[in-house]
């Protein structure tokens, strides 16, 4: 049962009051960064391309949320987004195997890598700390051999349109018209179940909330239409979101993962099977660090050993800024998806002020350090 937070005859969930938290510090980010950059930063090519460098930390943050939620943590998706690229070019420039399947062969990296991590993990009993900080050195190893420590071009055009391409604007207002018939469907849904169980609450109050929704992705679709439609891998990042979080909610598997973060032990006694969860949220991860891995390949249109670097921190911090508890047990796909927006807003911010890589690097370790501070202090 999640805390709340009384203020007369108000209940606030926690989980919400952090989420609103978030959003407030998003935008006095958004606005600083806009005053500082003389009015670029919230021109809508900066936000298209926002949302690109958001793209492939996001699709990471929400596989890494399940991760942590179970109590665990991946300190190997740097180098495993660098593998998985780097063979799924290789396939593609020097192999010859076509797209579809060189496509399928990275994210097949992904998930054989994630599966055999967390078999390591669960059925083992070796500390994800140990196994992970073994693959961040073990796989960045592996690419530097395979590749030769060359960067891999991409020539496929194809290929390279899974991180560069745009969605027409047309089909954006498509899109539009279908998420907020979803958001609609939902609301009268939620109505309808509350007045079955005697929960109060009104087809209106329930139409009202979902106007922020609404107007949301209305809002988005005419920013991103603006500058030249939706970029392509922020469509990837929008569905992988979707999907991470109707598994937290929707499915007992989701049920499961939150149990064993809560109380592992207590879990087990109900009739969890705890090593068998695990594996999949392992295998779960590699899966989308390997779409990831496309994304961030198609983008610079080559694999290069050293991409990703440090990747696995500002996954790991986009899941903490969002209310994850690095404990377990605890976090939502929404806040690790606004995590990932915050920590890409500071990068892009920073770097159209042109701050050095020491200074980006010492605000982006202090607002981690101050995030998981919060977390412990919440907890007590």
């Amino acid at each position: 049962m999640e805390n709340t937070d009384k203020t007369g005859g108000l209940k606030i969930k926690t989980s919400s009051l952090r989420a609103y938290t978030m959003l407030g510090a998003l935008v006095l980010i958004w606005l600083f960064f806009h005053w500082q950059t003389g009015s670029i930063f919230l021109t809508p090519r900066n936000l298209s391309n926002l949302m690109l460098q958001t793209s492939v930390t996001g699709i990471i943050a929400v596989g890494m949320l399940m991760v942590i939620i179970s109590g665990n943590i991946d300190l190997s998706v740097g180098s495993l987004l660098a593998l998985a690229g780097g063979v799924g070019a290789i396939c593609l420039t020097n192999l010859g195997y076509g797209l579809i399947p060189s496509i399928l062969i990275a994210i097949a990296v992904g998930v054989v890598i994630g599966f055999f991590q967390g078999l390591l993990t669960a059925y083992a009993s070796i500390p994800a700390f140990i196994v992970t900080l073994g693959g961040l050195l073990a796989w960045r190893g592996a690419i530097k051999g395979i590749s030769q420590s060359e960067t891999v071009p991409i020539i496929d055009a194809n290929f390279k349109a899974i991180g560069q391409s745009y969605v027409a604007p047309q089909m954006g207002w498509v899109i539009a018209a279908i998420a907020i018939a979803a958001v609609l469907y939902v609301a009268v849904r939620r109505a309808k179940v509350k007045k079955e169980y005697g929960l109060g609450g009104s087809l209106g109050g329930e139409l009202g909330w979902a106007l922020l929704p609404i107007a949301g992705i209305v809002a988005f679709i005419f920013v991103m239409n603006a500058y030249a439609g939706i970029p392509v891998p922020v469509l990837i990042y929008l569905g992988v979101a979707l999907f991470g979080y109707f598994i937290t909610n929707n499915t007992t598997f989701g049920r499961y993962i939150y149990a064993i973060g809560g109380n592992a032990e207590a879990a087990r006694l109900s009739g969890i099977n705890n090593r068998a969860v695990i594996l999949k949220v392992f295998a779960l991860l590699g899966a989308f660090t390997g779409i990831a891995a496309l994304i961030y390949t198609a983008r610079v249109a080559s694999a290069s050993p050293d991409a990703g670097t440090l990747l696995e921190l500002d996954a790991i911090a986009a899941c903490v800024i969002g209310g994850t508890s690095l404990m377990g047990g605890r976090g939502t796909v929404f806040g690790a998806c606004l995590g990932a927006l915050i920590m890409a807003s500071l990068d892009n911010g920073m770097s159209l002020l042109n701050l050095p890589d020491f200074m980006q690097e010492l605000i982006k370790g202090s607002i981690l350090v101050a995030a998981v501070g919060v977390d412990m202090i919440g907890r007590k």
